[in-house]
Formats: C-alpha cells, structure tokens, sequence
C-alpha cells in the first residue's frame, strides 16, 4: 500500500514519512514544488536504508502524490495553506481517505486555537470536499521532534474523529503501524475538542514550569475495573 503525504517536507511529514516506511509502508512526499519533494525523499530513505523490509520513500508535486496514494491521503500542512492546498486536489481525493492533520492556530501565537467558522479544520475539509470523500481529523497531538527521533517510540497516543465508521478503521490500521495506540473519539464535530488540545501542548511545551518538552497524551486506563 502507498500512502501520500501531502506537505510532506515539513517537520511533521517528514517524521511520519519514516516512521511509516520503517513500518513497512511505501509512502510519496508532496510538495508544491516537486523538485523539493524528489530531494527530500531521497534525503528520508537514506534514513531508513538499513531497515530490513523498509517501505520506499518517493516525492512528487502534490497532485502526482495525492494520485499515487492507493487509499489514504494525509494533510500535513500548516492551517494558512489548508484550504488552498486542499481545494484543487479535490478531484484526486476521490474514492480515497483524506486524513485532516491541521491545527488552526492563531497568528502569532501557537500557543492559541482560532476555529474557523466551520468549527475545526477537520470540518472545513469535509465542508471544502463534500460528503462523498471520507475524511478523517488525526496526528494532531503528536510532536514533529518525537516522530524524527526513529530510535525512540512515539511517546503518545493519537485520537481520531470522522463520520465514517469504516474510514476511520482504515487509518486507524495504518497509524498503529509506527506504534502507537489510537482511539475512536467520535463524529467529526468532536475534532473541536482534540485539535485544541495542540496549543495546550505547546503552551506546556514551552513553559519554564515543567520539566519536560515535545510532551504529549495518553489515555491512561485505571488499574481498577
């Protein structure tokens, strides 16, 4: 299976882009310029060259990796750039997976949540492509830094949302893939609720009051019944 990750030269894409292909997932980069996108795959590869059974790792424009992706399309992009990149990828996206990552922070300060009207960028997205292409909000909460960092496990658990039941089966197989354990939060409203979470993060992450960076979340279950 190849999955595309759009926005894929950035922290994050980047981080998922091994990590999945050290999982054994061919995974194609895009970027608005494919030149950039060719060089930053080849660049992640050799990350993973010695990992036996390792997916490829290959880079296009947006356009070409959107359509190389068998079934699921992930949208890595800062929110200033989602609808503008989402729009004219609408006619790839058909009959495929697009799994929602942004996080609209407000300007200047990412430390804030500044919800668009639709109520989150998962819903925007959903609005942006109709109700005939599944679209999944996740990886929200998880630090670009512990992603890049192969030799570790990522230090955190990761919450899906969508309307689609048998979508968000689907990416929820290919997350656990890199290690993590993912849950079901819900119909695609509930994407309010977990990207605000990031600026919460971040706002820990920074502070000089804890002792600790790059933090995430875990659903922490008792240890009674």
């Amino acid at each position: 299976m190849t999955v595309a990750i759009i926005g894929g030269t950035g922290p994050q894409g980047r981080g998922l882009a091994v990590r999945f292909a050290k999982a054994g997932v061919a995974v194609t980069i895009g970027s608005r310029d494919g030149a950039k996108a060719v060089e930053a795959a080849a660049e992640l590869a050799a990350k993973v060259a010695n990992v036996k059974g390792a997916g490829a790792i290959d880079g296009a424009d947006n356009h070409a990796a959107a359509a190389a992706a068998e079934r699921i399309v992930l949208l890595a992009v800062p929110y200033a750039a989602h609808d503008e990149t989402l729009r004219p990828l609408a006619p790839r996206l058909k009959g495929k997976i697009l799994v929602d990552m942004a996080v609209p922070l407000a300007p200047g300060n990412p430390r804030l949540v500044r919800m668009p009207p639709e109520g989150s960028a998962t819903e925007a997205a959903q609005r942006l492509l109709g109700p005939d292409i599944a679209v999944v909000g996740g990886l929200h909460n998880v630090s670009a830094h512990s992603l890049n960092r192969l030799e570790v496990a990522v230090n955190c658990d990761v919450l899906i949302v969508g309307n689609s039941a048998e979508a968000k089966s689907e990416v929820a197989q290919l997350i656990k893939s890199i290690g993590v354990e993912v849950y079901d939060a819900g119909p695609i409203e509930n994407a309010r609720c977990i990207e605000a979470i990031t600026p919460i993060l971040i706002r820990l992450n920074m502070s000089k009051t804890v002792p600790f960076t790059h933090a995430g979340i875990r659903i922490w279950p008792p240890d009674h019944r």
